[in-house]
């Protein structure tokens, strides 16, 4: 029988059997320390009348299979929350630091004590005469928002079981320390144990727990990805600081869908939600120019057209050079390949950037036809028309593949003023009658009707 492993690394978290100056998986030195047990003991109750017992599916009641919800009334928040926020639930907020995430959980904080909870904001960055000063800025004062300045999770707990609040806003995870382990803070072991501390406390006390995670170089949320999975709820605060949008996303949703976004705009005066973000997208977008078309995407349940740009410019240099900002660059690279391969287009020699205008992020294979259309765009140095949207997918042997809900996409456009589409073919007739429907087949027959007949030496 195994011994157990009552010793973990603060640096990596792995667990050892016994003590050891230095640790085996990552080479640290003196980071290993003994595993101290949580705050519950042999005789202690379940944290709820049920856990530990099993029951029925049957007798399951219905109130319990869908939660009661909270709408903050910011509709870009609620659609990415599901439909509002959910009692006894645990959500983490990510993004990169200064992007927002204070100022929009502290707005949030606002809608919802207006909204009747009993709101509390701990912050473990800042004092909270500097939280109440963002709060006057964003004109927030007045808020029945309570505020504390605490790192100490020990200390935060117990008030919290005095306070009984409805909401709590822990910012952030990575500044509180738990006294049960013996580590600095933000550290792995005090990040979930924090994290652990903090679920739990919301599930037995039914209170809604949001905590702010900072993110990696990567955008990968720092900390053990296991916190990830403890929380009900994952969204991430995104964009570019030098545009005024933001974007949050569902990347987990237990009481929604994921991958739902909302839209911000970020002002002197806080954000602010964008209610059409296709036409806040595509403002910006001027006359036709070559390597600029407009794609039109689907980012959860709501259609967005946002405009994808190319430049391809002759290399001074031996190795020609890739750059992507807003999507895949292997995807770029696979797409360049079809393109060279499939249709005689070569790209060899030449630097390439691809960009998503407005600090948009797009994750769909469904940009493919947009892409490459923009990229033939912009090496013959032809602009597409201005009224003309792209999508559809682009396999190895060049096929265009259907994509989903084509025809909300085509709703979208139409609603804008588009009134060309490029599209795959279809199963069934999309229901766009105002709309010109070019439906292809494979990347040679769009380069052809688009861009003329080539040979294969392009």
């Amino acid at each position: 029988m195994a011994k157990d492993q009552n010793f973990v690394c603060s640096e990596c978290n792995a667990a050892f059997s016994k003590w050891s100056g230095k640790c085996d998986a990552c080479g640290a030195w003196n980071s290993i320390t003994e595993r101290k047990p949580l705050a519950a003991s042999h005789g202690s109750k379940s944290l709820s009348g049920r856990r530990g017992q099993t029951i029925e599916l049957t007798d399951l009641a219905t109130q319990e299979a869908e939660p009661p919800r909270t709408e903050a009334g910011v509709a870009e928040l609620d659609r990415v929350l599901g439909g509002g926020l959910v009692k006894a639930s645990a959500l983490l907020v990510g993004g990169d630091p200064g992007i927002g995430k204070s100022t929009l959980l502290l707005q949030a904080a606002a809608r919802f004590a207006r909204n009747g909870l009993k709101v509390i904001y701990i912050s473990g960055e800042e004092s909270a005469a500097q939280v109440q000063m963002r709060a006057r800025r964003l004109g927030l004062e007045q808020s029945p928002v309570q505020l504390a300045s605490e790192s100490n999770l020990r200390d935060i707990l117990t008030t919290l079981e005095a306070e009984k609040p409805d909401l709590v806003i822990i910012d952030s995870i990575q500044t509180m320390w738990a006294d049960t382990v013996d580590s600095a803070p933000g550290s792995v072991s005090q990040v979930r144990a924090s994290a652990h501390e903090l679920t739990n406390f919301a599930k037995k006390n039914g209170i809604a727990v949001i905590m702010v995670g900072h993110v990696t170089k990567e955008g990968a949320l720092a900390g053990p990805r296991v916190v990830e999975h403890m929380v009900d709820t994952v969204l991430y605060f995104e964009g570019e600081r030098g545009h005024q949008f933001r974007l949050l996303r569902a990347v987990k949703n237990r009481f929604g869908p994921a991958s739902e976004i909302g839209v911000f705009e970020m002002t002197g005066k806080g954000l602010i939600e964008v209610k059409n973000p296709s036409a806040l997208f595509l403002s910006e977008r001027g006359k036709p120019t070559p390597g600029s078309v407009v794609f039109a995407g689907i980012e959860g349940s709501r259609p967005v057209l946002c405009e994808i740009q190319a430049l391809v410019a002759p290399s001074p240099t031996a190795q020609p050079r890739r750059s992507v900002v807003g999507w895949d660059g292997s995807r770029l690279a696979m797409i360049l390949a079809v393109l060279e391969s499939r249709c005689g287009i070569a790209f060899a020699g030449l630097d390439v950037y691809l960009n998503v205008a407005g600090g948009m992020r797009i994750n769909e294979p469904a940009a493919d036809l947009a892409v490459a259309a923009a990229l033939i765009s912009a090496r013959e140095d032809a602009a597409m028309g201005a009224d003309c949207v792209f999508f559809g997918e682009i396999s190895l042997n060049g096929t265009i593949r259907q994509v989903v809900q084509a025809e909300n996409r085509l709703k979208e456009a139409q609603k804008l003023g588009f009134t060309t589409a490029i599209m795959p073919e279809l199963s069934k007739r999309a229901s766009a009658p105002a709309m010109e429907l070019k439906q292809m087949q494979d990347l040679a027959g769009f380069v052809n009707d688009i861009f003329g007949p080539r040979d294969q030496a392009g």
